[in-house]
């Protein structure tokens, strides 16, 4: 019995309109129609979204290996944050990733809302008669995502899997250590907020850290304006501090005018980073950031612990959104 048996995905509608795209990348415009005959997958991402980001190198060799066979891949980018709306910046992360497939930029929800989708990232994989028969919700999976592609595309049960080394920020997360959760900074979605006397919004306000922070927890320090998706920094100095329990710690920021570089310094409970750096900042703590984008700041070799993850910006004007963490 075959794994779509299995799973009985064999009831999950048609194809929707594509007609909701903005605009296509790396394709002419593309419809259900000009679809039909192959095997399709349509992949639901945004440029900031780790969880995407970490996805990214399976997507790109099922590209890679069935292209010849059959296999369509659609990226879909619907935005989760306003700037990622900017179609300069999403032609830039293409070609970051090495994306070579067809990308709908989906910037008004127009794909997002025909699939009723709600995840980012989101696999859904279509026959060659346009009927959905498999959907893949978050990270992992991927073997199964996999045999679902070759069982559609009637190749034999005995075919091998594509490879994939993910490297940098695409590496899977450590999820045995990993006991940090997504934290928003915003005022919508913001949670955990540790500063004295709590936040307020769309107000500049002057804030402190409290000693010590509880796990999970995040504070302010400095002159802030949180706003509803991300908080702002007025002057200079500003510092964000987290405790956190995980291998990575990614932080999407940047800066309010792109063209104005945030000079940033990161600590680990005090001191310099070393040999716990991410892939965006030196082993003294130094970084830049040019524009709005995912940062790795840390990445821990060996045990991981539990530490305080503390950023200083050396300039004002940077706005921070959601940490995340692997």
């Amino acid at each position: 019995m075959g794994i779509l048996d299995k799973l009985r995905l064999s009831a999950e509608g048609h194809v929707p309109s594509l007609g909701g795209a903005t605009e296509w990348l790396n394709s002419e415009p593309l419809t259900a129609d000009d679809l039909r005959g192959h095997v399709v997958a349509f992949d639901f991402w945004t440029f900031t979204c780790i969880n995407w980001i970490r996805t990214a190198p399976y997507r790109r060799a099922w590209y890679e290996k069935y292209r010849d066979q059959g296999f369509i891949l659609i990226g879909v980018h619907t935005p989760e944050f306003p700037f990622e709306q900017d179609v300069d910046s999403i032609r830039a992360h293409i070609e970051e990733r090495k994306l070579e497939y067809p990308v709908a930029v989906d910037s008004e929800y127009g794909i997002w809302s025909a699939f009723a989708n709600n995840y980012w990232p989101a696999l859904y994989v279509a026959d060659a008669e346009g009927a959905i028969r498999f959907h893949r919700y978050g990270e992992e999976g991927y073997e199964e995502s996999e045999r679902a592609i070759q069982q559609l595309l009637g190749l034999p049960e005995e075919s091998g899997l594509a490879d994939v080394e993910p490297k940098g920020t695409e590496v899977p997360a450590d999820w045995g250590t990993l006991e940090s959760p997504e934290t928003y900074l915003g005022a919508e979605r913001g949670e955990r907020f540790a500063s004295p006397g709590g936040g307020a919004w769309e107000e500049p306000r002057s804030y402190s850290t409290p000693d010590p922070l509880r796990l999970n927890a995040w504070a302010l320090s400095g002159e802030w304006t949180i706003g509803g998706k991300a908080a702002r920094l007025n002057e200079a100095g500003g510092q964000l501090s987290y405790r956190f329990r995980a291998r990575d710690v990614n932080l999407v920021m940047g800066p309010v005018q792109n063209g104005q570089p945030i000079r940033f310094r990161v600590r680990i409970d005090g001191g310099e980073p070393g040999g716990a750096r991410g892939v965006d900042i030196d082993e003294h703590g130094a970084g830049t950031a040019a524009d709005r984008r995912i940062y790795q700041l840390v990445r821990q070799p060996g045990d991981v612990g539990e530490h305080t993850f503390e950023i200083t910006f050396l300039d004002p004007g940077v706005e921070a959104y959601v940490f995340t963490f692997g």
